[in-house]
C-alpha cells in the first residue's frame, strides 16, 4: 500500500512538472517566463458570457460624449497593440480578440480587461483621469495586463492551489462555482465580487511598460502617466480606492516610469 502510495505521489508530481515546463510561455517586452496552464481560446470563451453578464447586470452610462471617448481610446490602443505585436512577430497573440469597450455607471475608480479584449472603464475613475490622455493610461495599463496574459497566470496559480492543477474543462464540470469564482477574482470582474487577486511587482512593472508604449503608439503623449498616478495617489485619501487596491500606485512606480519614459516617447515621436 505504502509503495502504491508512493508512486502515484511521483506520477502526480511528474504530470504536475510536466504541466509546468511545457506551459511556460514568454511575456512581450519583459522576456519574463510565465506560466500559462489555461488555453486563451477558453479564456475568451468564459469573457463572452462574464462580460454579456456584467453589462446586463450594470448600467451603461447614458453621458454619449464620456462614452465616445471611452470607445475612441479603446480602438486607437487596439490598433496600436495590433501594430506592436505584428511589429514584433506576435500578432497571432490577439488574432482572436473581438475587442468590446463599455463605460458603466459605477462610483467606485476602477477599469479592468478581460482575454478577447473586452474592456470596461467605471465612470468613477473620470475625475481622476480628467483628460482623454489620462484615461488612455489606465486603458493602457489594463490593455496590457491582458495582452501579457497575466491574467491566465494569477488563475494558473489558483487553480493549482484550489483545484489541484484540473483542466479548466474539468474544473467547470467538477468545480463550476469555485472555477467561476477564480475567474472573476483573477480578471477583477464586477465590484461586488470580493477583493481581486493582487497583481505582483512584475505585473505591474510589465503593464506599466506595454502601457505606455500602447498609449505612445496610439498618439497619447506618455508622459501623463506619472500625472495620473499623482492624482491617483491624492485621490486615495484614508481608504485607497479598488483601483488602488491592485494597482499600487507609490513613489516607486512613478521613478520606474520615468525610467522608462524615453523609450515610450520614441514611440510617440515616430
Amino acid at each position: 500500500m505504502k509503495r502504491m502510495f508512493f508512486v502515484l505521489a511521483f506520477v502526480a508530481v511528474v504530470i504536475t512538472g510536466f504541466q509546468f515546463f511545457t506551459s511556460c510561455s514568454t511575456v512581450p517586452l519583459s522576456g519574463r517566463s510565465q506560466l500559462n496552464l489555461l488555453p486563451e481560446s477558453e479564456l475568451m470563451a468564459m469573457s463572452v458570457t462574464n462580460y454579456g453578464d456584467f453589462l446586463k447586470e450594470n448600467k451603461l452610462s447614458a453621458n454619449q460624449e464620456q462614452t465616445a471617448m471611452v470607445k475612441r481610446i479603446g480602438s486607437k490602443i487596439a490598433s496600436a497593440v495590433d501594430r506592436y505585436l505584428n511589429e514584433n512577430g506576435l500578432g497571432s497573440r490577439v488574432a482572436d480578440y473581438k475587442w468590446e469597450f463599455n463605460l458603466v455607471e459605477e462610483a467606485t475608480p476602477n477599469a479592468w480587461c478581460m482575454p478577447g479584449g473586452k474592456v470596461v472603464v467605471y465612470s468613477g475613475i473620470l475625475p481622476i483621469t480628467q483628460t482623454e490622455a489620462g484615461l488612455a493610461v489606465v486603458m493602457g495599463h489594463e490593455i496590457a495586463h491582458a495582452i501579457a496574459r497575466h491574467g491566465n497566470e494569477r488563475m494558473s496559480q489558483a487553480m493549482l492551489i484550489e483545484t489541484g492543477g484540473l483542466a479548466l474543462s474539468t474544473a467547470l464540470q467538477t468545480k463550476p462555482q469555485e472555477t467561476q469564482s477564480l475567474f472573476m477574482t483573477a480578471y477583477g470582474l464586477g465590484t461586488t465580487v470580493g477583493v481581486s487577486l493582487p497583481y505582483s511587482r512584475s505585473h505591474e512593472s510589465e503593464a506599466d511598460h506595454l502601457g505606455l508604449i500602447f498609449m505612445a503608439m496610439a498618439g497619447y503623449n506618455p508622459e501623463e502617466a506619472v500625472t495620473f498616478w499623482q492624482r491617483m495617489e491624492q485621490s486615495a485619501g484614508q481608504k485607497p480606492p479598488e483601483f488602488l487596491s491592485t494597482h499600487p500606485a507609490d513613489q516607486t512606480r512613478i521613478e520606474n516610469l520615468k525610467k522608462i519614459m524615453p523609450e515610450a516617447l520614441s514611440y510617440y515621436k515616430r
